[in-house]
């Protein structure tokens, strides 16, 4: 491998380098994940997501492997409260992260503002929202706006949404994995319409 150096270990030295037995036989060193500005996403045709308060780094792994399938501009979480892109939201992905750009923000009522200002329709979903996110009309430059597993949107992130949608659900259970609902609106929003 060229410029790369290459050394045996054992799988406790492996351990000990990564802080985790869950490493498969391999580590390596790298550079901080290379975040993305908010305004370079916004140049990008295609679907955003913004994640409002998602703390679990496998869902922030799998919503970017799912970003990555329906073709997503990017994702935007917030600076402080996210878990940022570690080495489990690397293995969550895939490698879907290292295709994506990922935007830290101060403000993600800013961003959205931001977005809005660029002509983005900014679409938040809520599980009491009166508009079934398939008659929602999104379109393919929408932002996709999903809050914490728990708590969902905070007020001020929801006031600066264009429109709320939510996904009906039948069965027992009132929530999908925050995954799985970008995946539904995100493969909406592609959908043509």
């Amino acid at each position: 491998m060229r410029g790369v150096r290459v050394r045996p270990a054992s799988r406790a030295e492996l351990g000990q380098i990564c802080g985790s037995s869950d490493h498969q036989g391999i580590v390596a060193r790298c550079d901080p994940y290379p975040y993305a500005d908010l305004r370079e996403i916004l140049e990008v045709d295609g679907p955003i997501v913004v994640l409002d308060g998602a703390q679990d780094p496998r869902n922030l792994g799998a919503i970017s492997r799912v970003a990555d399938g329906a073709g997503a501009a990017g994702i935007v979480i917030a600076r402080r409260g996210s878990p940022g892109v570690t080495a489990v939201v690397c293995k969550a992905s895939a490698g879907a992260i290292e295709h994506q750009l990922v935007a830290r923000v101060d403000s993600i009522a800013g961003a959205l503002g931001e977005a809005r200002d660029r002509g983005r329709l900014v679409v938040g979903s809520a599980p009491d929202a009166e508009t079934d996110f398939r008659a929602a009309g999104m379109g393919r430059d929408s932002v996709i706006v999903m809050g914490s597993e728990g708590a969902g949107l905070r007020p001020r992130v929801a006031a600066a949404c264009s429109r709320m949608v939510r996904i009906p659900m039948a069965g027992r259970v009132d929530s999908l994995n925050i995954s799985v609902a970008a995946a539904l609106l995100l493969f909406e929003a592609r959908r043509p319409i």
